[in-house]
């Protein structure tokens, strides 16, 4: 009998036969995925490095949506299977582990990422495989019709609707002369992005937008100039701890005295590390907080469901995302029954559903998860326990008009 081994690299994909190689079919890979005995879910995420706290918790939401599947019976006598991989925030080393995960794990799908640059590194390789991506990361260019296919499904907010959610509610109440710090990759230039048109309709000025490199620690050289400059509200378009040091360093600076600090995505987890005097009073937008659980039910059932598997501790907002990332991709299958990515991406299309924080549906040209946007504020008086870190202010209900619209993004079907 003729020994057959499978090799692969990121351009193609061969099987050797008897030391010829023979172009493997998508749909030959797709079968073998196919009749694997588990539902196999990648989860590339950055477990070491300055966003590692966010994505650990990513993965702990993540596993709950697993075992909540598998629980209620899976799906065709199969269970679904999470296969996580630190993707370390570089985009090649996401590329990389996203390939291993597609053909040497064959994994059915993947969910995951924490970066808008690793987002579009994973996202490049499910699509030129035809492997369905759900990012759990925020931004724009995902959405665009240049890197986005009908694999491809954005179960976090984005930039443009986050910042402008925030800079309609802040704007108008702290003043209309802006000073941007902004880590300097795409999550910060496209927050900053989203502020400014937004801001264009209420008269705000953009006084400054100063960069700083991904992973600063110091941030002492640009706070006189900030200080000069004499803002009406100070943004901090960074994310994990370049946010943490960034507040640190402004509250000792001592610029909140006379200006409005606030943030496009006041993360759960950087306000726990950084403590509640430097958040003191920082204003900003998020996905989710689990102290909506009062209004909402379905914050309730998620965070008891978080609480009983993680002893009393309480989801944060990134993990709140890893939960509805990889439900709503298993309740695709379910609704399709089948594990074929075309299938599950027509059914994902077609999904309404409330996982944990309200109503959520995918917009038909581009996958985008159209859902509210949560303003917080942190708080460091009348806490009830060392959990309970924000104020809610406000909630911007679920509106596709928020959105850069189809055509804007290149597709040529508006819905």
């Amino acid at each position: 009998m003729t020994k057959l081994t499978t090799t692969f690299n990121a351009s193609r994909r061969s099987i050797i036969v008897g030391g010829a190689a023979v172009a493997v079919a998508p749909a030959l890979l797709n079968v073998a995925r196919a009749q694997n005995k588990t539902i196999k879910i990648g989860f590339p995420v950055p477990l070491t490095g300055a966003f590692s706290a966010e994505a650990q918790d990513q993965v702990r939401a993540a596993e709950i949506a697993i075992k909540e599947f598998n629980d209620s019976g899976g799906f065709n006598g199969m269970k679904a299977e999470l296969l996580v991989r630190d993707d370390k925030l570089n985009p090649g080393e996401a590329a990389t582990r996203t390939l291993e995960l597609i053909e040497k794990d064959k994994v059915n799908f993947v969910v995951g990422s924490l970066s808008a640059a690793t987002q579009l590194s994973i996202n490049a390789v499910c699509r030129d495989r035809k492997i369905i991506f759900n990012s759990i990361s925020q931004s724009d260019a995902i959405n665009e019709a240049k890197d986005w296919s009908l694999y491809t499904f954005h179960e976090a907010l984005n930039p443009h609707l986050t910042a402008g959610a925030v800079a309609r509610y802040a704007f108008p109440k702290f003043g209309k002369k802006i000073v941007y710090l902004t880590a300097d990759y795409a999550y910060g230039h496209e927050m900053v992005r989203g502020f400014q048109r937004a801001g264009q309709a209420l008269g705000a000025q953009t006084l400054a937008d100063i960069r700083h490199p991904l992973g600063a620690a110091d941030y002492s050289a640009f706070l006189p100039r900030i200080q000069s400059l004499k803002p009406d509200v100070l943004v901090l378009c960074n994310f994990g701890r370049d946010l943490v040091n960034a507040a640190k360093q402004v509250t000792d600076f001592g610029l909140k005295a006379n200006t409005k600090v606030i943030a496009p995505v006041l993360l759960y987890t950087a306000r726990q590390a950084g403590g509640a005097d430097a958040f003191e009073g920082i204003l900003g937008g998020t996905s989710y907080y689990w102290g909506m659980e009062d209004k909402i039910p379905a914050a309730k059932a998620f965070n008891d469901k978080f609480r009983k598997a993680y002893s009393g501790s309480v989801p944060s907002d990134y993990g709140a995302l890893g939960y509805a990332g990889v439900r709503s991709v298993l309740q695709a299958v379910r609704d399709a029954k089948s594990v074929d990515s075309i299938k599950v991406s027509i059914a994902l299309r077609q999904l309404r559903y409330n996982w944990y924080k309200g109503e959520q549906f995918y917009r038909k040209c581009d996958h985008q998860s159209i859902q509210s946007v949560v303003i917080v504020e942190s708080k460091s008086k009348n806490m009830k326990d060392k959990y309970d870190v924000f104020n809610v202010l406000s909630v911007e209900a679920p509106d596709e008009k928020n959105l850069r619209t189809c055509d804007e993004m290149g597709h040529k079907i508006s819905t």
